[in-house]
């Protein structure tokens, strides 16, 4: 170990300005020198820090594009079956919150810059399933609604920082309370629709990774309950996905994870079913 450190010294202390100055933000001057020129893995403290960094900055990068799929799918479907307007306006509402929440607090970007990424894809989605559902007209005011609620969060004029804090420990139950609705909808429709594989399941992992960045780095209560509430029903959502993978009023998910897909019944799903349902593999004749 002490001749790789000895070789790899001379690399890590004459590092590009650029990346100096980044590192160094990023693990503050103790933990830079420990991990970056010291090349000592034996401090624990250090270690957990520079794993949740790495998490939060994959999270801030994977977010960018973790709703796209989904966005495909209404976009080459053109049809919102199986998609909770409800659920999402609820998730963005949070997230609105939540950005203005720790921006305001100083929290560190990388434990959630996500929300900002997500917000401004499930903005595009709420507008999609308005479209498709026949109320496009409702589309301007949702997006006018949510950009002047930022707005206000964001200045303490409008918002003071008590104020802020209740409405925070609203969005933390908000943000949890928008799987719900889609949770539902899925179990009345008895499949998943136009709901995107890969998002339900990189929304799993990812708030996981959260709930261990918010740990390491966040000393408040109502961001980590909130991140441990919604993880756990990302995993029922999860569930949902695999039970009901092979139902007709499922869309294909096979394509989506590059795997070849099944012929299986496509019927259509209006919704209008109250009784849950559960998969079939039953076959046109």
């Amino acid at each position: 170990m002490d001749t790789l450190r000895s070789a790899l010294q001379p690399i890590t202390h004459n590092l590009p300005t650029p990346l100096y100055t980044f590192g160094n933000n990023l693990l503050g001057p103790q933990c830079y020198k420990t991990i970056i020129l010291d090349l000592t893995l034996t401090d624990a403290p250090c270690i957990k820090l520079a794993i949740s960094k790495a998490l939060g900055l994959a999270i801030i990068s994977f977010s960018s594009i973790v709703k796209i799929p989904q966005i495909l799918k209404l976009l080459q479907s053109q049809s919102a079956s199986g998609v909770s307007f409800l659920a999402y306006m609820l998730e963005t509402g949070g997230f609105v919150a939540t950005l203005a929440y720790n921006a305001r607090q100083g929290f560190p970007f990388s434990t959630y810059g996500e929300t900002a990424l997500i917000a401004l894809q499930n903005v595009v989605i709420c507008v999609l399933v308005l479209r498709y559902q026949g109320r496009s007209g409702v589309a301007g005011g949702v997006v006018a609604g949510l950009a002047a609620v930022l707005w206000g969060l964001m200045d303490e004029r409008v918002v003071s920082g008590g104020a802020l804090g209740y409405v925070q420990a609203v969005a933390g139950n908000l943000a949890v309370a928008s799987k719900m609705p889609q949770i539902w909808t899925v179990w009345r429709q008895g499949g998943t629709g136009q709901l995107s594989a890969f998002a339900v399941f990189t929304y799993v992992l990812g708030s996981l990774a959260r709930v261990f960045t918010t740990l390491q780095e966040v000393d408040d209560k109502l961001i980590l309950y909130s991140f441990v509430a919604g993880c756990v029903l990302n995993v029922v959502l999860a569930g949902q996905m695999v039970y009901y993978w092979k139902s007709p009023a499922t869309a294909g998910h096979a394509a989506e994870i590059g795997k070849k897909p099944e012929k299986i019944a496509m019927g259509s799903s209006t919704g209008a079913s109250t009784k849950g349902k559960g998969p079939t593999t039953r076959r046109r004749g």
